[in-house]
């Protein structure tokens, strides 16, 4: 019998200790149109990193589950505090659950129909977001903002706002 340690998970950072872990960084150089205010946007350091995403390895199976962290640096563009792209899944029925790891901040959801709901993000905090609503985190403290996320593998992800 082998005894192997599988990855883990910093409650308090949401840093995952993993050797197979994917990184992504996204820059405000690639987030043209999602600050109302493009000319703040645009005339800000393009390599100044606003968020980073860590995942394990991604599954693609039916009936898997995805696992990763978003971690949202603090700052603002114009009026607007520094957040996510936001999403909602290709499979748009598909619900995923976030946990605030650290920081504060809200989680901005949108039903297809326009209905806006908006929830506080704290270490601790549990949201379900439901299938056919989009979603993004908004770091609204003066630390990083991180939380973590399980979703199914087939959810996918489609950009929308």
């Amino acid at each position: 019998m082998h005894l192997s340690i599988p990855p883990s998970i910093n409650y308090l950072t949401g840093q995952i200790d993993a050797e197979n872990v994917v990184c992504k960084e996204t820059t405000l150089g690639s987030l043209e149109g999602v600050f109302a205010d493009e000319t703040q946007r645009s005339a800000s350091a393009q390599d100044q990193i606003i968020y980073q995403v860590e995942m394990l390895p991604t599954q693609h199976a039916e009936g898997e589950l995805n696992f990763g962290v978003s971690h949202i640096e603090p700052g603002s563009v114009g009026n607007e505090f520094h957040m996510t792209r936001g999403h909602i899944h290709q499979r748009k029925e598909q619900a995923e659950f976030y946990f605030g790891s650290q920081g504060e901040g809200l989680l901005l959801m949108q039903t297809e129909q326009g209905e806006v709901s908006i929830e506080k993000v704290f270490p601790g905090s549990v949201h379900h977001i439901p299938g056919f609503v989009a979603h993004r985190l908004i770091n609204t403290g003066n630390t990083r903002l991180s939380a973590l996320a399980v979703w199914p593998a087939i959810a996918g992800i489609t950009m929308t706002f």
